[in-house]
């Protein structure tokens, strides 16, 4: 964050002050205490167990230089006052995108959304784009009313592309994200069946991800997906011109031939008169997707094909949990893609787990359950159990009563022998499947954030015991 008086805050935020406005603010924006810097600004956010103002106080003697709060609180710090810290974070980064892009070098804000490939999409552009000039994008999963402006918060003057993840559980949520940052690129990669539930069906989640299309201004670019019939419905919304990605002849930026082997994926990406052969250090041939994607918009921004290219195979292995390759030392190798599930990511993944067999070893699922697909869950864990047995998946763990019903599809598919086992927890997991390997075999561990298969496949790359 560039430096900041708290009176001109106040201004952005409609709030008013208590304390000395002269102070400046010149370090980062946070609703975490324990992440305070020298010279930054809390927000008290009230979350679903704790209070931010409780913490006020300690933001203050860990060197925060104001605070902005819903009610003042006894701590020695000048203090903000809004009625919604939340909104004000938005209103705070909305006037913070237009200061930069008026007296700084932001020249281009772009945001991602779709049901899957968000988080690996934004980390090639991100990476594409540093190469260039000096980039944000978000840390983690930051794609919501919260991460949105944390994000933007980050950049200072010096930036000059900024990479935003939008998420949603509700129509109206991308319309809102964008209200904040206004992005000139806005890329779109596929509606699937994350948040059905929430949504109420797929038409539902149409509705809201094509909030982002509409939210893109003439002088923009609209980076849709031509493979997807519900994305490429959505160009008819846009007032700005349409870069497609895609498989298919008409895609601006079309990948084919896509091979994969346990160090990466290896495709031909095109577009126009440019034709690259490219090693992506990312497993799962679905990738080849979010890099069409990520060069679409690079693109957009003025990148040259080849510049873009050559960033996309410099960039190392994929993010903490996802498709996260950790060999072990007596050769077993663990794929840790636990940070979230849903019916596409699922399936993705496992499809590439087929693909890494080889001679005399095998391939090993530890699966939990996918969140939040409502009436549609019990249709979409028996799709995932009968999947594992038509790609040929050796053994199948399913862990915990949310995939019971992947393991019951499995045997009813024809997993008779002992291919497929039920197991309670997480704990009984690692101990199965520590029992069961054996050097050369690869295992994959997935489910959704809240069931903790992420930190299964930690302590089976650590090699822990239960």
């Amino acid at each position: 964050m560039i430096d900041i008086d708290v009176r001109t805050l106040a201004s952005w935020v409609g709030g008013t002050t208590n304390g000395d406005d002269d102070v400046r603010v010149h370090g980062a924006v946070t609703t975490d205490s324990r992440e305070i810097e020298p010279g930054g600004l809390f927000i008290a956010k009230r979350g679903e167990t704790a209070d931010g103002h409780a913490y006020v106080a300690a933001a203050a003697q860990a060197g925060a230089a104001a605070a902005i709060v819903e009610h003042t609180v006894d701590a020695d710090i000048p203090q903000i006052c809004v009625p919604d810290a939340v909104h004000a974070l938005a209103d705070l980064a909305r006037a913070y995108t237009t200061h930069l892009r008026t007296h700084g070098a932001l020249s281009r804000v772009l945001a991602i959304t779709g049901s899957v490939g968000k988080t690996t999409t934004k980390h090639l552009l991100g990476n594409i784009l540093q190469t260039q000039a000096p980039t944000i994008w978000p840390v983690r999963s930051y794609n919501n009313e919260v991460g949105v402006p944390l994000t933007v918060m980050r950049a200072n003057e010096t930036t000059r592309f900024l990479v935003l993840e939008m998420g949603a559980s509700h129509i109206g949520d991308i319309r809102y994200l964008t209200s904040i940052a206004q992005p000139d690129t806005g890329c779109v990669l596929c509606v699937g069946l994350a948040h059905a539930g929430e949504f109420g069906g797929i038409e539902n989640t149409t509705i809201a991800k094509r909030e982002m299309v509409e939210a893109i201004p003439g002088s923009g670019a609209a980076v849709l997906n031509r493979d997807d019939v519900r994305v490429a419905s959505m160009a008819s919304a846009s007032r700005a011109p349409v870069i497609w990605f895609g498989q298919g002849p008409d895609a601006h930026v079309r990948y084919a031939q896509v091979t994969s082997d346990a160090t990466g994926i290896h495709f031909l990406l095109e577009s126009g008169k440019h034709r690259r052969q490219v090693r992506l250090h990312l497993l799962g041939e679905h990738n080849a997707s979010n890099a069409a994607a990520a060069i679409a918009c690079a693109l957009s921004a003025g990148i040259d094909f080849d510049d873009a290219v050559d960033a996309l195979e410099s960039i190392p292995a994929g993010e903490r949990w996802r498709m996260q390759v950790m060999p072990r030392s007596d050769g077993v190798t663990i794929i840790n893609d636990g940070y979230n599930a849903n019916p596409a990511s699922m399936s993705a993944a496992i499809h590439t787990l087929a693909t890494l067999r080889s001679p005399g070893h095998r391939v090993v699922a530890v699966l939990g359950g996918m969140g939040e697909l409502g009436d549609l869950s019990d249709e979409e864990h028996d799709r995932i159990g009968r999947l594992i047995v038509r790609l040929g998946i050796d053994q199948l763990v399913a862990v915990g009563e949310p995939a019971r019903r992947i393991y019951l599809a499995a045997n009813q598919e024809g997993s008779w022998g002992g291919e497929a086992v039920f197991v309670p927890d997480n704990d009984a997991a690692v101990e199965f499947v520590q029992r069961f390997v054996r050097p050369g075999d690869i295992v994959l561990t997935k489910s959704s954030m809240v069931y903790g298969l992420r930190l299964v496949g930690d302590r089976l790359a650590r090699g822990d015991d239960a």
